[in-house]
């Protein structure tokens, strides 16, 4: 299953919901989310600096994963950038498909 690392940020809406019902209410709800989908919540940490949440999950597809962004980000309380995580063994798989590419300039 893909994995994604998806780095969110709430809003004063957002961190107020936080200090409501607390962490482990908002984890939670992610486990929720993304088992609503499909997929799972790997872990999930708060932290300090720019980004309030960090979370490793794995979705089915990029369809569920782009789900899940959408719906998060149109609640207004929190904005996400989302990572897609590739394994060595995709890297290797990618670095033998044959690419043709003309840099620019050449």
């Amino acid at each position: 299953m893909p994995k994604y690392l998806i780095q969110a940020t709430y809003t004063a809406d957002g961190l107020k919901g936080v200090l409501k019902d607390g962490g482990s209410a908002r984890r939670q709800a992610v486990e929720r989310m993304a088992e609503s989908v499909g997929g799972r919540v790997e872990q999930m940490y708060f932290a300090f600096g720019e980004n309030d949440v960090y979370a490793l999950v794995d979705m089915p597809s990029n369809a569920a994963s782009a789900a899940v962004g959408l719906r998060v980000s149109a609640s207004g309380a929190v904005r996400t950038k989302t990572v897609v995580l590739l394994t060595a063994e995709e890297i290797d798989e990618a670095a033998r498909l044959e690419v043709e590419y003309k840099a620019p300039g050449t």
